[in-house]
């Protein structure tokens, strides 16, 4: 009996899987790594993150450096985001994970400030590729609210909760002893404490007055050299932003009662305007109703006419349900601009940096919540401008992922010239206007994609090449079904009540262009690529009826070998011509019996368009079975050189002839296995499917993890079903509840875990007389008791064991580790295919391994990948010419017979081990233990350095490869926890070093594995700092300069620096450098070369401003000689003349 260890069980999904980790041959068996020859080794591996695509998660602050025109995004999880031109981003994340309340960009100088909600900030460098903290000051007595850094100033004003301005030295990251109490600001114009600070800015046209805003209503206009208020304007409703006019004699106020109230500098004593925006107006001339507030205010002028005032919020409280608006107010007219979800934040982009030029705004960005919107403020109606950047992925929640590197290279013009007739229009015609920064060098030149499933049936093809990240083309499945007008209209069939079309796993061919697709409501659709439009005036539709191995009472019949080459009686084989009715002929749905033969969704009776691109070859629809709704698909594969679609679940697999639009096979999991069978077994808890459900579906999962679940944790018998199962379940369900995106898979771990706790050694059966139940929830959990269809693989392989013969063939892994062979006879090409019937046979099992089956694949001889056969893309709906031509270029089949003993080899993945069989003996030659206490998520045969490896991410947070085929562990990185099953629903991994997953709802992380890779990142990473002159400022003219008026400067080191202000107390902040910073980098491993490079930068700048230099004084020297020669011809011209001459 096999002793169980607490600590072992606690530590499930965080202990490292390598001390577990073992390969062994076979005793007896030749090793055939003396005849395969591998050349991947671990130094071809290093795991690094490369770039993240996709709208900021939980956004809550912006930045825009206007000469610089990069965009910086702050998130509620500490991320910050940079955006420049279209293809130029970059991720960085604050170690502490506190929410970034404010952004403020050192303007054209490559630095950036942040401030977090933990009252810390920090100096991020900008000037690398990769973004890094040169200083952080970490507040101790005080909450940090707000802060302003003033234009080409290293001095950083910060407002506190408590009232106080602080002032610090961006360049050393110190705090200076002048400080702005709140006390001395306010003095005796209100009896209270004044609030927070809400608003720091300068005066544009005087840098020695501070205006400060206090969340009471109260605004200081402060006098930085006499340290004193000038003046004090109250409001009686509180202030939520302040802006300037750029002449700095009037400012404007945004309040909680939705005014506006415009100030005029010296007249404190009242508001020279007063304006709600969106109040109604009385007739009788009283204060209008109030709103809600106005959350910011901006004030923007223009040379040529009226200034503008762009605000957000402000909306009169009757709008209830009303969405977010931004209200640009200009000269007389007043536009409301609706959103699609709630204003975070906007920002008016301007001409000029300079706060005392007219501004000249052209542009309004608005975050919000799930979106970025850009207007164009310069043409009529406010259109918006066309969004470069990949920030729709979460358009609908993503519930699958699949990842392509090394794509065929016509794929992606293709997928483009499709997809870019479905784009909108009225969009501004202007260039977008963040438009900083430069791609980088990348010599990566292979096509990547990327295809997204969604909640709303939708799928995106991306591409994903060269770092980069644009949508191609989107297909919406949904148009094949019809929609319900209403609640009231819904079908009772659905088993989905959110999102019955959601995605749930599919399969695509590359070369052949042929897609299928598995939803939740239990339907296959299989699209063909084509550049025709065409209309459909029936959809094809087959129904499949897929029953339960046993009902109550029954004990499974050991399953005889079957070789039907015939469709199945069991099942409709034809697709149905004409209308679909609403209720079939041989269905039943009606009030005194249980719903039979009708599928969960209704195609669509009308004709459907079909716009260029993919579109619908079948539909294939599973049909309720007395009362019991058809169980999620599990498993799907489509082969376009055999023209079959095969899908698995937890009741068995169905094979489909897509050409002949017939079901050729529909058989239980148990009939798979062969009469003398030595792997048979009694069903017991399934392993977790490959593809689990979509992010609102999860609760329909049919299958689960772990392998002993009727095992208890002192005796070895099995029990068919006991009180651990009931408490298990109770447990899922729970977590069903709290959170729909927890997978069984990893519920299930924790369920075990739990209850061996619980149990701490002692057995409990008291509840071990557990009965039957006609219950929903019994059903259930018999349901999941069932082996499901994990895994598929299409291949020309060896049918049965020691056949000599290679003949086409698909691999079926189940979700208790069994992986079964069955043979495929296919008729001759042409006419004859699609007339003569194929042939199926089940072969019995070829292996049984630990934990649910995940991937399988072939290899020859010598140790290379033996891919499916497929057949090259051609327009079905093209000329006859164009069809002819494309079917010549064809390859001809695959042999159809091979000589010669262990040609191949079979290589198997399951959650917890790997093992690799030579073929057709079917003799184990490797095996390797991948996790004893963890299970493997996602594994994937993939091709690294002209050779192939597994690649598995395990739920412990390990990634890891091994060698093929002797499995020997060439990388063990613990890289990422499992935290969510948002994680383990999108992994994957591709070829040559790639792979993704979703980090959140509306981001993909990108990773590789490559060391290549990893070297060759900063060349490929784009470059956010690009050099540029700051604009000139603006002309003071002659009578300003002459008489006073123009823009007044301040010495603020003279004020601010420590021979003036002492130095402040050391307990109020503490200065932490940045692993950016000189002194970070000395600990770094890179520390010389970082210094180096700095060093190179430091150098590159001085020459070029060496350069300037010398080029301005030349030309000097030149304005100087030419001076003197004009002041010299005039002494001659009048040297002799008397005044009266002159």
């Amino acid at each position: 009996m096999k002793k169980f260890n607490i600590r072992k069980v606690l530590d499930g999904l965080t202990a490292a899987s390598s001390s577990s980790s073992s390969a062994s041959a076979q005793p007896g068996t030749p090793r055939e790594n003396d005849v395969v020859q591998e050349t991947l080794q671990s130094e071809h591996f290093q795991l690094c993150k490369t770039v993240r695509h996709g709208f900021p998660y939980q956004p809550s602050s912006m930045a825009f450096d206007p000469v610089q025109k990069i965009l910086a995004i702050g998130t509620q999880t500490g991320a910050l985001r940079l955006f420049g031109r279209a293809g130029v981003e970059c991720y960085c994340q604050h170690e502490s994970g506190a929410a970034v309340i404010q952004l403020q960009f050192l303007i054209n100088e490559g630095a950036l400030v942040s401030a977090l909600a933990d009252d810390s900030i920090h100096l991020w460098n900008l000037r690398q590729k990769i973004p890094a903290i040169l200083h952080s000051l970490k507040f101790n007595r005080e909450r940090i609210t707000y802060c302003h850094l003033p234009f080409q100033s290293k001095w950083l004003y910060i407002g506190t909760e408590r009232g106080n301005i602080h002032i610090v030295n961006v360049e050393s990251f110190t705090l200076s002893g002048y400080v702005i109490m709140w006390n001395k600001a306010i003095e005796l114009s209100t009896k209270t404490h004044p609030g927070p600070v809400v608003h720091i800015s300068d005066n544009p046209m005087d840098e020695g007055k501070l205006l400060i805003g206090f969340e009471c209503g109260v605004v200081v206009l402060w006098d930085l050299k006499c340290k004193k208020a000038d003046y004090r304007y109250n409001y009686d409703e509180a202030i939520h932003s302040v802006a300037w006019h750029h002449e700095g004699k009037q400012f404007v106020c945004s309040h909680s009662d939705g005014t506006l109230t415009t100030w005029n500098v010296r007249a404190p004593a009242k508001a020279a305007q007063i304006i709600t925006p969106h109040g109604k107006q009385p007739k009788d001339g009283k204060k209008p109703e109030p709103c809600k507030p106005i959350l910011k205010v901006e004030y923007k002028t223009t040379r040529a006419g009226d200034p503008f005032m762009v605000l957000s919020g402000g909306l009169s409280y009757d709008t209830v349900g009303r969405r977010a608006c931004l209200t640009v107010m200009h000269g007389k007219s007043t536009a409301v601009l609706e959103m699609d979800y709630p204003i975070v934040d906007f920002l008016t982009l301007c001409e000029t940096p300079y706060p005392n030029d007219f501004q000249e705004p052209y542009a309004v960005v608005v975050l919000l919540e799930k979106d970025l919107v850009v207007i164009d403020l310069g043409q009529i109606g406010y259109p918006i401008f066309e969004n470069p950047y990949p920030l729709t992925i979460h358009e609908s929640p993503v519930t699958c992922c699949e990842y392509f590197a090394d794509c065929p290279a016509e794929l992606i013009p293709a997928l483009y010239s499709v997809g870019s007739r479905q784009k909108r229009q009225g969009y501004s015609k202007k260039e977008w206007p963040i438009s900083g920064g430069n791609w980088g060098q990348g010599t990566q030149s292979y096509p990547e994609i990327i295809i997204t499933g969604h909640a709303d049936g939708s799928i995106k093809f991306w591409d994903a090449s060269a770092l980069m990240l644009q949508v191609l083309y989107k297909l919406k499945t949904a148009k094949v079904f019809e929609r319900t007008r209403g609640k009231e209209e819904k079908p009772s069939t659905d088993i989905v009540e959110e999102d019955p079309f959601a995605i749930q796993t599919l399969s695509w061919c590359p070369e052949s262009r042929m897609l299928s697709v598995a939803g939740v409501s239990a339907h296959v659709i299989v699209y063909r690529f084509s550049k025709q439009e065409i209309t459909t005036e029936v959809v094809q539709l087959l129904e499949v009826r897929m029953q339960g191995e046993f009902s109550d009472g029954d004990s499974p019949d050991p399953g005889g070998e079957q070789t039907p080459t015939l469709p199945t009686p069991a099942a409709s084989s034809s697709p149905q011509e004409g209308e679909l009715p609403t209720q079939p002929s041989t269905g039943s749905n009606s009030s005194d019996g249980p719903r039979d033969n009708i599928p969960c969704l209704q195609v669509r009776s009308s004709p459907l368009k079909q716009s260029p691109g993919y579109q619908v070859e079948l539909v294939i629809q599973l049909v309720w079975v007395s009362g019991e709704p058809p169980q999620p698909i599990t498993s799907l594969a489509i082969n376009s050189s055999y023209g079959l679609v095969v899908f698995g679940n937890s009741n068995g697999l169905a094979v489909v002839d897509y050409l002949q639009k017939t079901l050729l096979l529909n058989m239980g999991t148990s009939e798979l296995y062969s009469p003398s069978d030595p792997y048979q077994r009694q069903p017991r808890s399934p392993r977790k499917q490959r593809q689990p459900s979509g992010a609102l579906c999860d609760s329909n999962d049919g299958v689960n993890p772990p392998e002993d679940r009727c095992k208890s944790p002192t005796s070895g018998s099995t029990s068919p079903c006991n009180s651990d199962d009931d408490r298990k379940q109770k447990f899922i369900e729970k977590v069903k509840v709290k959170s729909r995106r927890f997978s069984k898979t990893v519920a299930n771990d924790f369920a075990k875990m739990s209850r061996k706790i619980s149990l701490s050694g002692d057995h409990d059966t008291k509840d071990n007389s557990f009965t039957r139940s006609r219950s929903s929830s019994v059903t259930s959990i018999d349901r999941e008791s069932r082996e499901a269809i994990s895994a598929f693989h299409f291949s020309e392989s060896f049918p049965r064991k020691n056949d000599s013969l290679v003949g086409p063939c698909v691999l079926v892994g189940t979700t208790q580790g069994s992986v079964m062979m069955v043979a495929l006879s296919l008729p001759p090409g042409g006419d004859q295919r699609l007339l003569q019937p194929v042939g199926i046979s089940s072969c019995g099992t070829m292996a049984s391994l630990k934990g649910g089956i995940l991937t399988m694949a072939l290899l020859d001889a010598t140790g290379a990948l033996l891919p499916p056969s497929y057949e090259p893309w051609y327009d079905a709906n093209a000329s006859d010419e164009e069809k002819e031509k494309s079917r010549r270029r064809r390859p001809a089949s695959p042999p159809s017979s091979q000589e010669g003993q262990d040609s191949q080899f079979a290589v198997l993945c399951s959650e917890k081990q790997a093992k690799v069989l030579a073929m057709p003996s079917q003799t184990r030659i490797y095996k390797h233990n991948i996790t004893e206490t963890s299970f493997v998520l996602r594994a994937d045969v993939v091709q690294m350095a002209g050779a192939y490896c597994i690649a598995c991410f395990c739920a412990n947070g390990h990634i890891m490869t091994l060698s093929l085929p002797s499995l020997r562990p060439l990388l063990d990185v613990n890289y990422l926890p499992l935290t969510d099953m948002r994680i383990a629903r999108t992994f994957g991994f591709s070829n040559l070093g790639q792979a993704l997953y979703l980090t959140s709802p509306t981001e993909i992380q990108r990773i590789t594995y490559s060391q290549e890779t990893c070297d060759n990142l900063q060349e490929m990473l784009s470059e956010l700092f690009t050099p540029v002159e700051t604009p000139e400022a603006p002309n003071r003219g002659f009578f300003k300069g002459l008489f006073g008026g123009g823009a007044q400067s301040l010495d603020r080191e003279d004020l601010f620096g420590e021979t003036a202000a002492g130095k402040a107390s050391r307990s109020l902040a503490q200065h932490i450098p940045g692993p950016g910073s000189m002194e970070g980098m000395k600990g770094a491993a890179s520390g010389v070369v970082g210094d180096l490079a700095r060093a190179r930068i430091a150098l590159d700048e001085r020459g070029q401003k060496l350069g300037e230099l010398e080029e301005r004084t030349a030309a000097m020297m030149a304005s100087a000689e030419s001076f003197s020669k004009h002041a010299h011809d005039m002494m001659l011209k009048y040297k002799d003349k008397k005044w009266y001459q002159l």
